[in-house]
This record gives structure tokens, sequence and C-alpha cells, in this order.
């Protein structure tokens, strides 16, 4: 069983999105108020908190001038102490009291490497991001657990 660690909304896409304590899963939909919203396959984004530290230490190492945390890969739910590498497409989450989501995309294309690959020499999204559709909404907020169902 893992956590919520962040959650990250934005209201304009391509731009690394701000932390929140709160949101809402709106079933068929992502989070309420997020750009990402309403994509049929990429609702919400996850991202484990484990290689965003990896990340943090990358950059600290080359002395990049960007600062990595979680939001800035556009990732909606940042997620400790769970797998998500181990994931499928179908496979369920719980997250927090009510909400469920299920893998619907692993990793991302990126067509054109964003801000955060051309400071730090690489993006973690496309290899270790994962996405979800929400299948049961509900308020979820930083220090949920987040487990297969």
């Amino acid at each position: 069983m893992g956590k919520i660690f962040s959650i990250n909304c934005s209201s304009a896409k391509g731009v690394p999105k701000e932390q929140a304590r709160k949101a809402v899963l709106v079933k068929d939909h992502g989070i309420k108020g997020d750009a990402h919203a309403g994509t049929p396959i990429r609702q919400v984004s996850l991202l484990d908190m484990e290689s965003v530290r990896g990340q943090i230490a990358d950059a600290k190492a080359k002395k990049a001038a960007v600062e990595i945390r979680p939001g800035v890969y556009a990732e909606n739910i940042t997620t400790e102490g769970i797998a998500l590498a181990a994931l499928k497409i179908g496979d369920k989450l719980r997250v927090g009291a009510t909400a469920v989501l299920r893998i619907s995309k692993i990793g991302k294309e990126c067509h054109s490497r964003c801000a955060i690959y051309h400071q730090v020499g690489d993006c973690i999204m496309p290899k270790k991001g994962i996405f979800a559709e929400v299948v049961e909404g509900g308020e979820i907020a930083v220090g949920d657990t987040i487990e297969p169902c």
C-alpha cells in the first residue's frame, strides 16, 4: 500500500503544476479544474516520488538551475510506496476512501523535448509516468492511501 505524496494541478497546459492539499476526482473526467482533465485516456497522471528524488539528485550533481519537485513533470498525483512500474493497463487503484482509477496508458510520447529535459538532460515522465481514467470519483488528499483493488 502506498500513499499520495503530492496532488498537483494547473489551469493551463504546458506548465508545471502547483501543489494542492486536496482535489476532487470526477468520474470519466479527471481532477476538477485541471487543464489535462477530460482527455479520454489521460484523465489523471501519476508519477512516483522515488523517481522524482532520483531526478533531484541528478539535477544537483549536474548543478542544474532548475527546481525539481512534485508537479514539475505535470503529473497530477505523486505517489510514494507503491510500485507504479508493476501496474498494467486495466489494473485498478483505490485512491482515498472512495475514488477508483483504472490504468489506461503507460508512459508518454515526448514529441519535443520539454524544458526539464533541456535543463537536466532527462525527463522521466515518458518512461516512468502512468495515466488513468477515473472509474469512481471522490475527494482525495495528500497522505491518503493508494493501493491496487
